[in-house]
């Protein structure tokens, strides 16, 4: 199994670069940030966590812009394998997003990871003109749309969402017919289903319960669909145990991720070197 981190971003502790570059010299295989364009202060939706209109953490407010995040983070690593948990595709317009995925793949090598949500904030939908009840098939056409712009020479799309006419969009993924797309969701009939007709894998959520069956579940959807090999199976880990995680490499799992500390630098990177004396 991968080994990877997650830092939820803020405009406070370590940068995303510093915080990628320690993860690569720790021997992490992959670095990933969130994504919030914005919370609306008055909201009818209820965090997955609470249960209600509390947030958990006061990072949320705070999310530092993904692309922007991983680019920097491009820019002082060289292997690491860069990526989204999660991303909000359709809170972007597509055209300019795959411009800016394109350009990030290629910029980095090919080392992209697209973690995707279909996003539990119906009100910061609301915002960016995506009705909720329609919110994953905005996102399996903005997945397509993009995948053309990536992979085919002239490039079009017509949907119910996204339309343009062939067009030419350079550069291409160095990662071809399109990057990997891993769904962050809580485990279930209807996103496994998405998952088989529509992405690469699935990411589980941090109080994800019940993920021996969930995994089962996943490959027989996964199998059902006609899909070759296996799906990504990423685990938002908690604590590090060398007998959970060894069960959960024989049932497929193929990367965990670790939750990192918005701290000094100095504090990162000392955390970063305790849990990987505890992985190895």
């Amino acid at each position: 199994m991968r080994h990877g981190v997650v830092l939820f971003t803020s405009d406070r502790g370590i940068t995303p670069a510093n915080a990628a570059r320690a993860a690569e010299a720790n021997g992490f295989d992959s670095f990933y940030v969130p994504e919030h364009t914005h919370i609306p202060v008055r909201r009818e939706a209820a965090h997955p966590g609470t249960g209600t209109a509390e947030l958990p953490d006061d990072r949320y407010l705070r999310t530092l812009d993904p692309w922007v995040s991983l680019s920097m983070a491009a820019a002082v690593t060289s292997t690491i394998r860069l990526g989204t948990a999660v991303a909000l595709p359709v809170e972007h317009d597509p055209i300019s997003l795959a411009k800016t995925l394109a350009t990030l793949d290629h910029l980095s090598g090919g080392r992209v990871n697209l973690g995707v949500g279909f996003g539990w904030n119906t009100d910061e939908l609301d915002d960016h003109h995506v009705p909720a009840k329609r919110r994953r098939t905005v996102l399996r056409e903005y997945l397509e749309a993009m995948q053309a712009l990536w992979s085919q020479e002239e490039a079009g799309y017509d949907g119910e969402f996204v339309q343009f006419g062939a067009s030419w969009a350079w550069p291409k993924t160095v990662q071809q017919p399109r990057l990997p797309v891993i769904v962050g969701a809580a485990g279930g009939p209807q996103t496994f289903a998405w998952i088989a007709r529509s992405a690469d894998g699935w990411m589980t959520t941090p109080t994800e319960a019940g993920i021996d069956d969930k995994i089962a579940a996943l490959k027989q959807a996964w199998a059902e669909a006609g899909r070759d090999g296996a799906p990504e199976i990423v685990v938002l880990a908690g604590r590090p145990d060398t007998e959970l995680f060894a069960h959960w490499a024989g049932l497929g799992v193929t990367e965990l991720v670790f939750g990192m500390p918005d701290k000094a630098e100095d504090e990162v990177i000392a955390y970063l070197g305790r849990l990987r004396a505890k992985l190895t």
